[in-house]
């Protein structure tokens, strides 16, 4: 497995993490008493989802670029 496939099977199940916790926190946000630090679980999902997308965003410009200069 490289590097890139690795990566991207990281912002994938990041992806779906990230989905259950909103569902979560908004179902235990929905409660009569709310826990609000569970509005905070979503955070590292998605902090995780932020650097996995912007290198899968840059890997193209990256590819490009390598080629121009060889």
């Amino acid at each position: 497995m490289n590097w890139n496939h690795w990566i991207r099977q990281t912002h994938r199940w990041a992806s779906m993490v990230f989905t259950a916790m909103v569902i979560i926190t908004f179902i235990a946000l929905a409660q009569k008493d709310p826990i609000v630090w569970i509005s905070y679980t979503p955070l590292p999902p998605l902090f995780l989802l932020l650097f996995t997308g912007l290198y899968l965003f840059a890997l193209p410009y990256a590819a490009k670029w390598r080629r121009r200069t060889n």
